[in-house]
């Protein structure tokens, strides 16, 4: 601090315990988090029928574990059916467990200022994946999952950042839901 400065800090103005405080929350937080898993086991991991599909949740943000930074779902497919279509601001890596089938992406024009806004391009490109396979889906990009086995399900390992929920909020948006979802 300059002379300036410690003459205001003599005189009483006012005063903070944010880094103290900082400092207590991470103690706290570090005690909290020794009584959570490490280890998650199938009982822990429930199933949904969400908008997107049948997803099987392998490790979310609402459930008991240690893991902050990533969620990680199976979802299976029916035979010649589709995902729910959806955009999200964080990246999303797929790897494919079963079956073949293809994604529409939709690349997104995006707009930054005082509000956030975005424009879905009119064609999607389209990707076809097996068993196997790995798909990465850009930040931003509106996508879908279609099956295009008319016998058997797809099931594939879905893992989002968690990392852009912090930076920009919870920007997911469901535009299309899957053909088997109905809310109950």
């Amino acid at each position: 601090m300059g002379l300036h400065e410690s003459e205001h800090w003599n005189k009483g103005e006012r005063t903070a315990r944010y880094y103290r405080e900082h400092l207590e929350e991470a103690q706290e937080q570090k005690e909290r988090e020794e009584g959570l898993k490490k280890i998650l086991f199938p009982e822990d991991m429930p199933w949904e029928m969400s908008p997107q599909g049948k997803i099987k949740h392998i490790v979310n943000s609402k459930m008991d574990t240690r893991i902050k930074t990533v969620d990680v779902y199976m979802q299976e497919i029916p035979p010649s059916s589709r995902s729910g279509k959806h955009r999200h601001m964080g990246e999303e890596y797929v790897y494919v467990l079963e079956g073949k089938g293809y994604d529409l992406h939709w690349d997104v024009d995006m707009e930054v200022t005082d509000h956030f806004g975005w424009k879905l391009q009119e064609e999607p490109s389209r990707w076809e994946w097996k068993k196997g396979d790995a798909i990465l889906i850009p930040v931003n990009t509106v996508h879908q999952h279609f099956n295009a086995d008319p016998d058997k399900p797809a099931r594939f390992i879905s893992a989002v950042s968690r990392l852009y929920e912090v930076m920009w909020g919870n920007d997911l948006e469901q535009l299309e839901d899957a053909p088997e979802y109905h809310e109950r």
